[in-house]
């Protein structure tokens, strides 16, 4: 019997689900993670400069090339382990490397990344971290740590995955360039859960990152926003007072509604993916299962704090946005109503004008054909009366008789004759 057939992306689509294993790390391991993104037009960007600028950097260490067509690869260059990984907006770039550097957050540590091949990168830095992993001490060190490592008034740090590890980053840019996290692990605690943690900060600041440009962008629409909520109030009011002409406060409100239409649509795109981001932030950091340390305030509770009243203020541009090009489109349709109203009065005016002038025009009709009447018989009267004029001597009859005998039935005859023309061209 033969076997079924599958599907032409089953095995496509579920090797996408292992695609991306997190990765195995010892407790004493540094992490620099870089995230680069075109500033404009990012969704839309020739992938293939990203491959071109990931193989410029594998040239340097003899590693391999990554398969045609992929988004993700993962191969040895030096002393490292480099993950690369290309996102709908953004890619990134992940080196793991055993060992700590005898200064907390070298700088040096980022020099996996040259400086010459970053300068030629397709896009610019959002974000690029540098992860200290390393045993966790007594309480009382991993305190004094934290305050030499982090500045204290924005410290988060917390117990993470059933207190396995402790997680802690102020979440600022250090004069290197680079945020900050510190990780204290349990002697328990296995290679893969960390590989876990150290994702998950990964992907909550690159996300918290992405998700920012929304309040960048909302942030931008502000002012123009108050300006076509005045603009478009003012014309409501002089809709009411009637204050303008219809036609003229049509063309200005078209103008507000054309404007708020394209907003909308240069805005779409950043809103729906700030949402999306924003949601997988709150994800890594639910999975994270935090449990406070020494009352610090969590990861969860910075962002409360700092970040979720940004995305609220995104959700709330992208919401008085919508709204106000609902008032604009009802506005326009109220105007046209009336617009329409006067039109059809004034098509109704014209209508009564032309019926008045096509009265007037038949009784100019009618007068007219009098005088026509009058002028043929005139005619005809002289006409007949020469023919007949032999007539009238061999009867007796004098030439004024009997031009006044033909007047009448000449007069009849012509003007019967023209009521049968005008009736027929009826």
């Amino acid at each position: 019997m033969a076997p079924i057939e599958d599907h032409p992306l089953r095995y496509v689509l579920t090797n996408e689900l292992h695609a991306r294993p997190f990765p195995a790390l010892g407790a004493n391991s540094t992490v620099v993670f870089l995230a680069i993104k075109k500033v404009q037009g990012a969704a839309g960007r020739d992938r293939n400069a990203d491959l071109t600028h990931l193989k410029a950097l594998l040239d340097r260490h003899g590693a391999p090339y990554p398969q045609p067509g992929t988004n993700h690869h993962s191969c040895r260059i030096g002393r490292h382990t480099l993950k690369w990984e290309s996102h709908t907006e953004f890619v990134t770039y992940t080196a793991f490397s055993e060992g700590l550097s005898g200064r907390a957050f070298d700088p040096v540590d980022f020099g996996v990344f040259p400086a010459d091949w970053l300068a030629d990168a397709p896009g610019a830095r959002v974000t690029s971290l540098a992860i200290r992993i390393s045993p966790r001490p007594d309480d009382a060190t991993v305190a004094k740590l934290l305050e030499d490592w982090f500045v204290p008034e924005s410290l988060a740090a917390s117990r993470v995955l059933d207190d396995n590890a402790i997680a802690a980053s102020d979440f600022r840019i250090d004069p290197a360039g680079h945020v900050r996290f510190g990780i204290f692990v349990n002697p328990e605690t296995g290679p893969r859960r960390i590989g876990r943690i150290v994702q998950r900060l990964c992907d909550i600041e690159t996300y918290k990152s992405m998700s920012m440009l929304g309040f960048s962008r909302a942030r931008g629409l502000w002012d123009r926003l108050g300006e076509l909520d005045r603009d478009l109030t003012g014309l409501v009011t002089e809709m009411s007072e009637s204050r303008a002409p219809a036609e003229e406060t049509l063309n200005r409100l078209l103008e507000v509604s054309t404007e708020l239409e394209a907003m909308a649509a240069r805005s779409a795109f950043r809103f729906s993916a700030t949402a999306a981001y924003e949601a997988i932030v709150h994800e890594r950091i639910e999975l994270l299962r935090e449990e406070r340390l020494e009352g610090r305030q969590t990861f969860r509770e910075f962002m409360t704090r700092r970040y979720v009243p940004a995305m609220r203020t995104v959700k709330a541009t992208e919401s008085r946005l919508q709204a106000l090009a609902d008032r604009a489109m009802r506005a326009g349709d109220l105007l046209r109503t009336r617009v329409d109203v006067e039109r059809s009065a004034q098509n109704q005016a014209l209508l009564a004008s032309m019926d008045r002038r096509a009265a007037l025009q038949l009784r100019l009709q009618h007068t007219v054909e009098g005088f026509s009447v009058a002028a043929i018989s005139y005619y005809a009267v002289s006409l007949l009366s020469y023919l007949l004029y032999p007539l009238a001597k061999a009867t007796g009859l004098s030439k004024g008789m009997l031009t006044a005998a033909l007047v009448l039935p000449v007069v009849l005859t012509v003007w019967a004759t023209i009521r049968n023309i005008r009736k027929r061209l009826e």
